[in-house]
């Protein structure tokens, strides 16, 4: 695996701070009741393994801490369904928003906002032990994952569960990276990933695992189920038009099949694990 080490992370901050993610999600005027109802709707159809993944009202009542919540999409579904949640990101931009949409939601309350460096989580949140510890597409953008995933054993205990997205290297999505790229060189897989890896180009550091680097970044922990997931099947032009529409390539492939598809060339790499004992 190619490393980022070096880039610094103010590079990551600018870069989400210029284009929070999912900010584009809907037309409506950013920080409306109706903005943030859209984001939700369309980020949800496109993605809709991520309800299953999060399973948000197993955790009513519970302690969630997220580590990258940006605009708030799943911070407020996990605060929507009863759990006090603790929400951080490196986004200052991204942070605003996701407290303005706790606002919005009359869901404040429930909800802790932090902005810092996961890398160094245990220096600006305070340390103590939650039931489910949520990251989804984040890690895998900072630095030095392994730093965060060593803080993250700090706000866990034997009953505490991890469930985290990375980015899978074998994917659907890489080929399509390859085409559009005219690029067949195995050993470029980690730039090509990088630069195009978000909505918006130059993302400055984007890892990408197979199952067993899953395994070894949490080589402390006891996995508990390893799957992928996400393929994305929509033509690019009318879905930036807001509408859902197959691409040409799909329209004869039910979603049965892109679902075994997904199996073996999901893009999303879902974790559940727990510390090992």
């Amino acid at each position: 695996m190619s490393t980022f080490k070096d880039v610094p992370i103010k590079n990551v901050q600018d870069y989400w701070n210029a284009r929070p993610c999912n900010i584009r999600h809907s037309p409506k005027p950013i920080g409306t009741k109706e903005y943030f109802d859209e984001v939700e709707v369309r980020k949800y159809a496109v993605e809709p393994h991520i309800p299953q993944f999060a399973d948000f009202p197993s955790w009513k009542g519970k302690r969630v801490l997220e580590i990258g919540c940006g605009i708030g999409t799943d911070t407020i579904n996990f605060a929507r369904a009863g759990a006090k949640v603790t929400a951080v990101d490196l986004s200052k931009e991204s942070l605003e928003l996701a407290q303005k949409r706790a606002s919005v939601f009359n869901l404040a309350d429930r909800i802790q906002f932090f902005c810092g460096n996961s890398e160094e989580l245990d220096q600006f949140v305070p340390v103590d032990k939650y039931d489910l510890v949520y990251s989804f597409g984040v890690i895998h953008h900072t630095p030095h994952p392994e730093r965060v995933i060593k803080c993250i054993r700090k706000f866990m205990n034997a009953d505490s569960e991890l469930r985290i997205m990375l980015y899978s290297k074998a994917s659907y999505k890489l080929f399509w990276i390859m085409k559009e790229e005219c690029v067949w060189d195995m050993g470029r897989l980690d730039e090509l990933i990088a630069r195009n890896s978000e909505a918006q180009t130059g993302c400055p550091v984007t890892y990408s695992y197979t199952f067993n680097e899953v395994r070894s970044l949490l080589s402390d922990f006891q996995i508990i189920e390893m799957q992928k997931a996400h393929i994305f099947t929509w033509d690019i032009e009318a879905y930036k038009r807001y509408e859902f529409k197959k691409d040409a390539i799909w329209a004869n492939v039910s979603d049965e099949q892109i679902a075994e598809l997904e199996k073996e060339l999901g893009w999303h790499l879902l974790t559940r694990a727990r510390l090992a004992v």
